[in-house]
């Protein structure tokens, strides 16, 4: 072969191959859903970043939930993932539960003044001066923290710190034993602790044992294995945490005793089988974050966004310094046009206009946010761009009130829960 058609040939084929491993463009303009969306929120005046629920997928979403749990365990909500009274309110009334799942103290004092009638059990251990504050907080009222609050321990240390507690404010204090079920993050691990933790309840004069719950979200993420193993695994060590306490307390097992596990990513788990708990927790799921986009949830819907106005636009991409804006859009058709938003930086996924791409090169903003798209998109300034959310825990908290998208318009605003500077 010559010299010169092997250099062609050579040519060629990095021009082919270049061709195959460039980008393609991915850039499209929004969907009706989202064009009818824009228009809600344009039809209110909303002018800010805004986080908006639908309505009719989060009812939807609901009714999946329950669908799956069929009456075979009682649903507790996990208030972190829908961090707003009327949110919260509607989930409880469609389900019928009153079972919630709260992971911060002002968030807790909250809830017993709204929700007297709420069943609320703690999804972590928290320190006994947050316990303490709760106590201080409490008004009265028809809410019986003695009855129907469940504080979670996890150590002997923490049982001592809460039979103090107990004794401070001369009143029943119910307490929940974590058990670890092999997600590794705390709680009892050998029978000799739960033992131990039990006896230190039993001996105090004011400290009620009323459960376990074990966590077990692991056994979806797990890079290797089948998730079904991991989950009889799991089922396992919480069957013979049940066997152990059971038989160290005899009769003094609780009539109505709590035996909690499950999560948005693992509820579906538990469709068909005999368990040895009785409670399924889950909250996410009903707005489906993109951190929840796995297989045990591909029924569920997205039901957040984060919308947010473009502030300004750009026909090219210039990045300051060492310019390399041109060459970034030359190789990758989706760096084609620039577009800078109100806000940023949250924790979110450009979700539409699709094809929408964050620049690591020019950096992240919580004030004006860069964003890249193609050419086949025609979003101009004042246009909304919509993220996906990738929790709800925390990024519901950032925006205000929520705005409430329902049939083609925004409905009305939910507030979200807010801190209390007191303690």
């Amino acid at each position: 072969m010559k010299r010169r058609t092997l250099i062609l040939g050579s040519v060629a084929g990095a021009l082919g191959l270049g061709a195959v491993l460039r980008p393609r463009d991915r850039g499209q303009d929004h969907s009706d859903y989202f064009r009818q969306l824009s228009a809600a929120l344009d039809a209110v005046g909303q002018s800010k970043p805004t986080l908006v629920v639908d309505r009719q997928l989060l009812d939807a979403n609901l009714e999946t939930l329950l669908s799956h749990i069929n009456g075979r365990f009682d649903y507790r909500i996990v208030v972190k993932s829908l961090p707003s009274v009327p949110l919260l309110e509607s989930v409880m009334q469609a389900s019928g539960s009153n079972r919630l799942m709260l992971f911060h103290q002002p968030f807790i004092n909250k809830v017993a003044e709204r929700f007297p009638q709420a069943d609320i059990l703690l999804g972590k251990p928290m320190p006994a001066a947050a316990a303490h504050n709760f106590y201080r907080q409490f008004p009265g009222g028809e809410f019986e923290p003695q009855r129907q609050l469940h504080w979670l321990v996890d150590t002997a240390k923490r049982v001592a710190q809460y039979d103090e507690l107990a004794r401070q404010i001369n009143q029943p204090v119910q307490v929940c034993i974590e058990i670890d079920v092999g997600l590794h993050r705390g709680g009892v691990s050998s029978d000799e602790q739960l033992i131990g933790m039990l006896e230190l309840i039993q001996q105090s004069p004011q400290l009620e044992f009323c459960g376990l719950m074990g966590y077990e979200p692991h056994i979806v993420k797990m890079p290797v294995g089948d998730p079904i193993a991991y989950r009889d695994e799991a089922v396992a060590l919480y069957q013979h945490y049940v066997d152990v306490a059971r038989n160290y307390l005899g009769d003094d097992w609780p009539q109505d005793v709590i035996l909690n596990c499950g999560g948005s990513p693992t509820y579906q788990l538990y469709d068909q089988g005999e368990f040895p708990f009785n409670e399924l927790s889950a909250g996410s799921c009903l707005v489906k974050p993109t951190d929840f986009d796995m297989p045990t949830l591909a029924d569920h819907k997205p039901a957040a966004y984060i919308a947010t106005p473009v502030l300004k636009t750009s026909e090219t991409l210039k990045i300051p310094g060492i310019d390399l804006g041109g060459l970034q859009s030359a190789w990758d058709p989706n760096r084609a046009r620039t577009f800078f938003t109100y806000g940023g930086y949250w924790k979110a996924k450009p979700e539409s206009p699709q094809g929408l791409l964050n620049n690591s090169l020019y950096g992240r903003s919580t004030n004006q946010e860069m964003l890249n798209g193609s050419r086949s998109i025609t979003l101009g300034t004042d246009d909304w761009v919509f993220l996906r959310p990738t929790q709800s825990e925390f990024v519901f908290l950032q925006f205000g009130d929520i705005a409430v998208y329902d049939n083609g318009a925004i409905a009305e605003y939910w507030p979200v829960f807010a801190e209390t500077t007191r303690s």
